[in-house]
């Protein structure tokens, strides 16, 4: 039988930590409440490795993650559902907060509480953890006296996102170790290998062969002159940061990025899914639509596609209500414009624009898929090529040793 750990709370407020062996996590949970306790969180037990228990890195302590955000929401939707007051509920996940950093944050944000402000308006003071998508529907849930449903959709928001990211950096892993591996072996074959070949021909007074003339330069090239490509290199990031610092730089560069061939379609689905995530979030939640409006384009990411918000957004205003004006934006696919058309005729704008989003993720996964399964191929194909000319122009060096008169 697995063995889980958890996290509790006693009704006076105390914090209760174990491992407990059951069926899955449900029984846990099931087994904390007849024993009196409120389970915050529960984990499948593992053997804490020495390392990562003595070794506290120090870039590790002071950084805020997405995943302390995900877990301070849906452990206070947690307390708040089970009667716990909101103050008490934030002195318990100061204690809990895996990290110090967050830890601070959540001990400011109780100071803010009593000292008489709003939840929100605690939470509006640290930018940088909580997005404005947060502050709103916070904000909303406490005029309408359902914080804890609307932490609960903040939960799902999160946890939407993170796993939507994990999957893409997942995905990732694997072209980008092939391309380091690659371009690592061409470097020692380019460096080390070929010029201890033409070495052996210089010594013997003859030409070496034209393939292995030409890697000896190249490889020349690159040990004489690395640092004019480190400069180079360092210059165009330096541009490319300058060029995005602006407005409108970073719209052109935006609008560049959705043109790439298959990376663009995906970005475009990325943003569809983002834009119609949040949207249906909030409107969920009570805020407004041209407040909603407002926030969700702070949260995309494409400065190009966030453009097109403001056109719908005056459309809203004018009575065409938001269907009309996302189709004539030009930036919805068919599919998300049919079921938003579908929400608004049916009173159930948010529910259809959270579907949107679900499809549109499955279709992000599918697309980024198919995308690496045609690269890693032709990575290797590639690398094979590269690799393979560099081998045999050394093998014909060497046959061609035996051709030189003595």
């Amino acid at each position: 039988m697995p063995s889980y750990s958890y996290r509790a709370s006693t009704m006076e407020g105390k914090i209760v930590e174990g491992s407990m062996e059951a069926a899955d996590d449900g029984t846990v949970a099931l087994k904390l409440q007849e024993m009196g306790m409120l389970p915050i969180r529960i984990g499948a037990a593992t053997r804490p490795s020495v390392l990562a228990r003595d070794v506290e890195w120090p870039w590790k302590t002071r950084r805020l993650r997405s995943r302390d955000l995900l877990l301070f929401t849906s452990e206070l939707r947690t307390l708040v559902h089970a009667g716990f007051p909101l103050d008490r509920s934030l002195a318990i996940l100061g204690q809990l907060a895996e990290s110090p950093a967050m830890a601070e944050v959540i001990q400011s944000v109780l100071r803010e509480v009593k000292g008489g402000r709003s939840f929100s308006e605690g939470l509006a003071r640290h930018p940088e953890v909580f997005p404005k998508v947060y502050v709103s529907m916070v904000k909303a849930g406490e005029t309408g006296g359902a914080l804890d449903d609307i932490l609960a959709r903040l939960a799902d928001y999160l946890e939407s996102g993170a796993e939507l990211r994990s999957y893409i950096l997942g995905a990732m892993i694997y072209p980008a170790l092939l391309s380091v591996v690659g371009l690592v072996s061409v470097t020692i074959l380019t460096l080390f290998v070929v010029p201890r070949f033409a070495g052996i021909f210089r010594d013997m007074g003859v030409q070496p062969p034209l393939p292995l003339a030409i890697l000896s330069v190249l490889g020349k090239l690159v040990s004489g002159y690395w640092w004019v490509g480190v400069i180079a290199v360092a210059a165009a990031f330096w541009w490319l940061r300058r060029f995005r610092a602006g407005e409108e730089g970073r719209t052109q560069w935006d609008r560049w990025l959705l043109r790439i061939p298959l990376v663009g379609g995906v970005l475009r689905k990325m943003e569809v899914a983002r834009f119609s995530r949040t949207l249906g979030t909030l409107l969920h939640g009570g805020v407004p639509l041209l407040q909603a409006m407002t926030i969700v384009r702070d949260v995309v990411g494409n400065r190009s596609i966030a453009r097109m918000i403001d056109p719908i957004r005056n459309g809203i205003k004018k009575g065409e209500g938001i269907a009309q004006p996302m189709k004539q934006s030009g930036v919805f696919p068919p599919l998300a414009m049919h079921l938003v058309e579908v929400g608004e005729e049916s009173g159930k704008l948010d529910a259809m624009l959270v579907e949107v989003a679900d499809v549109y993720d499955v279709d992000v996964r599918t697309s980024i898929k198919r995308i690496i399964s045609f690269f890693e191929p032709a990575l290797i194909l590639l690398m094979g090529i590269i690799i393979g000319t560099i081998v045999v122009s050394m093998l014909l060096a060497i046959f061609s040793i035996n051709d030189i008169p003595l």
